[in-house]
Order: C-alpha cells, then sequence, then structure tokens
C-alpha cells in the first residue's frame, strides 16, 4: 500500500469510509463525490495507480462483483440502469492515482453526461446510511 494514497487509507481505516462489499481481493465504498445517489468505487486491495499493472485475480474479482454491485445499488436507489466508469490516467478523468472502477446507478430522465457535470448530493448522512444498508442487504442474497 502506498502512503499517502486516500485509497489506501480508506483501506487502512484511517480515513472514514460508506463500505458495501470487502473481501480479501477488493474494498467496494461509497464516493464521496457521487455523480447520483448509490454513486459507488470498486479498488483493488493492493496499491495500482494504473489498471495495467492491477493483478488478474483482482481485475477478475472487480469485474465479477460490478454487475453485482450494480444491480443491488440500482435497486436500491429504484434506478433504471447503471454506467461502470474506469479512468485510467489523469487525461483520462483519473483523479485518485489508485486504479478504481466507478458503479453509477443511472435514472431515465437524470441528464448524466459520463461523469463531469451533475453532482448529487445526499439529503444528509442517515439518506447516505439508509441507500449504503440498502445495498448491503441486497449484496448478501
Amino acid at each position: 500500500m502506498e502512503e499517502n494514497c486516500v485509497f489506501c487509507k480508506i483501506i487502512r481505516g484511517e480515513i472514514p469510509s460508506v463500505n458495501l462489499y470487502e473481501d480479501d481481493l477488493i474494498l467496494c465504498f461509497l464516493d464521496i463525490s457521487p455523480v447520483s445517489k448509490g454513486h459507488c468505487l470498486i479498488i483493488p486491495k493492493e496499491h495500482h495507480v494504473s489498471l495495467t499493472t492491477v493483478p488478474n485475480q483482482h481485475l477478475a474479482r472487480m469485474m465479477e462483483m460490478a454487475p453485482r454491485i450494480g444491480g443491488a445499488v440500482m435497486r436500491a436507489v429504484d434506478g433504471d440502469g447503471f454506467n461502470l466508469l474506469l479512468a485510467n490516467g489523469s487525461c483520462a478523468g483519473q483523479v485518485v492515482p489508485h486504479a478504481h472502477l466507478h458503479v453509477i446507478p443511472r435514472h431515465t430522465e437524470d441528464a448524466f453526461a459520463l461523469l463531469p457535470g451533475r453532482k448529487e448530493d445526499y439529503a444528509d448522512d442517515t439518506e447516505k446510511e439508509s441507500i449504503a444498508e440498502s445495498v448491503r442487504r441486497r449484496l448478501q442474497t
């Protein structure tokens, strides 16, 4: 793990996060600056800046869980679909230098224009935790 990486700090528990799923290879948590309610990130627990260096077993787990997490989040927020987005490199829009996959719930009339632009905040921490709990329940089935 990288000492100053914000995602590595989240993995180590040094920065709080609202976690949705965790196993030995990956962690999924709600994005702190969501495009839509339920927007979350799937990250490998090993530090890798680029997707190109993430070990295959971590990539496989990320992609294995992406449709399951996407479906659970979509249902938790009564969405109509979801996007998976992975920006690899700053020129592609990668802000945090740790490989991560965005899972973004969508609604038919949300006017979302693939990432930059619209930001939706939670009404309060209770709403955020309620959505997180709903996703967690759905991931158990």
